[in-house]
C-alpha cells in the first residue's frame, strides 16, 4: 500500500538518493546504497583495511569452507571480534548446505565442539555455550521472536536448559525446547530489524530462489561495523539484479493518480 501511495505522485514525496558524511568513513553505505540501485557492491583494493569485503568463491564447498574459516579464525584473528557475541552468520535459506541448519552444524563443531553435557531434543543438540535464538513470541517467559542469547547450563537429568538472553536467565524445559533454535546462523529474513557488529552473508546459486536485491540490502545493512560478503560470482549478480517483490494489484496509485 506504501508503494502505491508514492506511486500516485499525489502525496508529497521526498526520496533520500546522496550519501553524505557517513560515504567518507563506510563502505557498508556506499555498497548498501549501490546494491539498492542495483549495482555491484565495490570490493576493497587487496590489502586496504575495509568495513566491506567481497569474497568470491568457485563453488559452494568453498564457500561454506571460506565462510567457516572466517567466522572461526579470520575475522576474530585481524580485527579481533568475538564469532560468538559480535559476529553473526546471516543466510538466505534455511534448507541446503549453505542454510541456517547445516551452518548451524559446521559452526557448532568448530566453536563449541566439546562442551557437556549435552541434550538432543527436536532434532536439535544443545550445549552450554551454544549459541541460541528464540523462535516465537513468548510472552510468559518475557522473551520474544529474533531474541539471540547463549546456553549457560544444562541439567542432563531434568532437561532444563538455561540460556542468558538480553542479561536475564530464561530456563527451558526439555518439552519446550522446540522454541529455541541454534543462531550461529541465521536466516535475513529472521535478522529484519536487527543489527549486529559484524554480518557474514554467503550467497550461492543454491539460493536461487530467493536471490534478490531487497533480501541482500536487508542483509547488508544489519551489520554496524563489518560486513563481508561471500558468494559465487552468478549468485551475486542475480541477487544484485534482480527485484521481483510480490507485487500487489490494487490499482490504488491509478485511482490517486486520477484524482488530480
Amino acid at each position: 500500500m506504501l508503494a502505491d501511495l508514492i506511486a500516485s505522485g499525489a502525496i508529497p514525496t521526498v526520496r533520500l538518493t546522496e550519501v553524505f558524511r557517513q560515504a567518507l568513513s563506510s563502505r557498508i553505505i556506499v555498497n548498501a546504497h549501490r546494491i539498492h540501485s542495483g549495482e555491484r557492491p565495490i570490493a576493497p583494493a587487496k590489502g586496504e583495511t575495509s568495513d566491506f569485503y567481497l569474497i568470491e568463491a568457485a563453488d559452494a564447498e568453498d564457500l561454506a569452507e571460506k565462510l567457516v574459516t572466517s567466522v572461526t579464525q579470520r575475522i576474530p584473528n585481524r580485527f579481533g571480534f568475538d564469532p560468538l557475541a559480535e559476529i553473526q552468520v546471516l543466510t538466505p535459506m534455511n534448507r541446503g548446505a549453505l542454510g541456517t541448519q547445516a551452518l548451524n552444524l559446521a559452526l557448532q563443531q568448530r566453536l563449541n565442539p566439546d562442551a557437556q553435557p549435552r541434550l538432543q531434543r527436536f532434532g536439535t543438540t544443545y550445549a552450554p555455550g551454544d549459541k541460541v535464538i528464540q523462535r516465537v513470541n513468548n510472552y510468559d517467559k518475557e522473551v520474544f521472536n529474533g531474541d539471540i542469547g547463549q546456553i549457560t547450563c544444562i541439567d542432563a537429568e531434568t532437561g532444563l536448559v538455561v540460556a542468558a538472553i538480553d542479561g536475564r536467565a530464561v530456563e527451558y524445559e526439555a518439552s519446550a525446547l522446540d522454541e529455541l533454535g541454534l543462531a550461529y546462523a541465521i536466516s535475513i529474513h529472521k535478522a529484519q530489524g536487527s543489527e549486529y557488529p559484524v554480518v557474514v552473508i554467503p550467497l550461492a546459486m543454491q539460493h536461487y530462489a530467493l536471490l534478490e536485491r531487497n533480501l541482500l540490502y536487508t542483509g547488508v545493512t544489519r551489520g554496524r561495523q563489518l560486513v563481508v560478503l561471500i558468494v559465487e560470482a552468478k549468485a551475486l549478480r542475480i541477487a544484485v539484479g534482480r527485484q521481483q517483490a510480490t507485487r500487489r494489484i490494487t490499482r490504488l496509485a491509478e485511482r490517486l493518480g486520477g484524482l488530480g
